[in-house]
């Protein structure tokens, strides 16, 4: 049995596994597309949180690999994995595919 933590470590693979059963091709055409511009993935986050202050690192130099620090009023009173959850959403779908890969830190603002 998965208990809650584990299930969502493994929920955003679930998108690109239903890929790959209804069509083999589209994990080709998933790990082809163009790495996402860090400014990109700042603009998604900032358009779900206006008031966030977003820093984003490319950890690789091969704009797949990130680490992001997002702060925003928002995260008060949410569990860590509810703040996480929150940056995925406002993603819209890119993690796994055009973002490879983020490091989340999610912290509230400082005063």
């Amino acid at each position: 049995m998965l208990y809650p933590e584990a299930l969502y470590r493994v929920c955003w693979l679930l998108p690109l596994f239903a890929a790959i059963v209804t069509s083999p091709s589209a994990v080709v055409t998933a790990s082809s597309a163009m790495p996402m511009d860090p400014t990109d993935i700042e603009a998604l986050i900032k358009a779900k949180f206006p008031d966030a202050q977003v820093e984003i690192r490319d950890l690789a130099g091969d704009g797949d690999h990130y680490a992001a620090t997002v702060a925003t009023e928002a995260f008060r009173g949410k569990t860590r994995v509810a703040q996480h959850k929150m940056v995925y959403e406002a993603l819209e779908g890119r993690m796994g595919g055009v973002l490879h890969a983020l490091a989340l830190t999610t912290i509230l603002p400082k005063d």
